[in-house]
């Protein structure tokens, strides 16, 4: 039996609920074997993010070529990258591994408000890195900071998608849930990528869900890594997302996290 493998190069979260720890969490529970480069150590907790000490570059280019010098990865999904010089050495080694099936999460803001990726890095991202990518995840103010619009409602959420897609990248998919709902009881997230599809379920009111961009982009890889199709990953994506919501667990006490290992879990927290 084949083992599928995905290569998460992210930012380490010292309480567990983002980061590649949710990375590699969420590989796990889609039946994947993760391995790992990290971009940055952070200092926090529930409440959030106290400190950022970024690895330097030249270390997560070791990092990268260690890994993949024995290892074949099937996929591999970014996270917080930070820094103009991080997204080069990433771009670099992606380009001479040809690392075909990248998902690019375009982590920008920690959930408690702390900048996680540099202003003048925002450039680089997006002419360096966008283009390698088989997908983007972006919620919808990271995708409103890549198409340079406003976003508020699915009508908007298709247009930035377009907009987004013009930047190179083949599949574009925007996570609807920071939407104002306006009454609404569903959530829609919008996959592009030369024709438009809706994934809509139902809102879930929840206070805790910190890690549910990693995890949902994680899954998503993971799904890509075993050979599926985008829209089959993003739906299986999606399924496990809403999953691990419901069972989010509350180890702190600020925001807890989405928890993609179910009731058993959860019953224990």
């Amino acid at each position: 039996m084949k083992l599928f493998k995905v290569l998460c190069i992210g930012g380490s979260d010292s309480c567990g609920g983002a980061g590649i720890q949710a990375d590699l969490k969420a590989i796990s529970a889609c039946g994947c074997w993760g391995t790992s480069v990290i971009t940055a150590v952070t200092a926090q907790n529930t409440c959030g993010v106290s400190g950022i000490f970024p690895v330097v570059p030249r270390f997560i280019g070791k990092q990268m070529e260690t890994v993949l010098s024995d290892v074949y990865v099937d996929a591999v999904k970014t996270g917080m990258l930070l820094s103009p010089e991080i997204i080069s050495v990433v771009a670099k080694k992606v380009k001479k591994h040809g690392l075909s099936k990248m998902v690019v999460d375009p982590v920008m803001m920690a959930k408690g408000g702390k900048a996680l990726l540099e202003k003048k890095a925002l450039t680089t991202l997006i002419k360096d890195l966008l283009p390698l990518a088989y997908a983007v995840t972006p919620n919808v103010p990271e995708a409103e900071t890549l198409a340079k619009m406003a976003i508020g409602s699915v009508a908007d959420m298709k247009e930035a998608a377009l907009k987004i897609h013009d930047l190179g990248v083949e599949n574009v998919l925007i996570k609807g849930g920071h939407l104002p709902s306006n009454g609404k009881t569903d959530v829609t997230d919008i996959l592009y990528n030369g024709n438009y599809y809706e994934f809509s379920s139902e809102r879930i009111n929840k206070r805790h869900l910190h890690g549910t961009g990693c995890t949902y982009a994680s899954a998503l890889a993971a799904g890509i890594a075993k050979g599926n199709s985008i829209m089959d990953s993003a739906l299986q994506a999606r399924i496990l997302m809403i999953a691990a919501i419901k069972n989010a667990v509350d180890p702190g006490k600020g925001y807890g996290s989405v928890n993609v290992f179910g009731e058993y879990l959860r019953n224990k927290c």
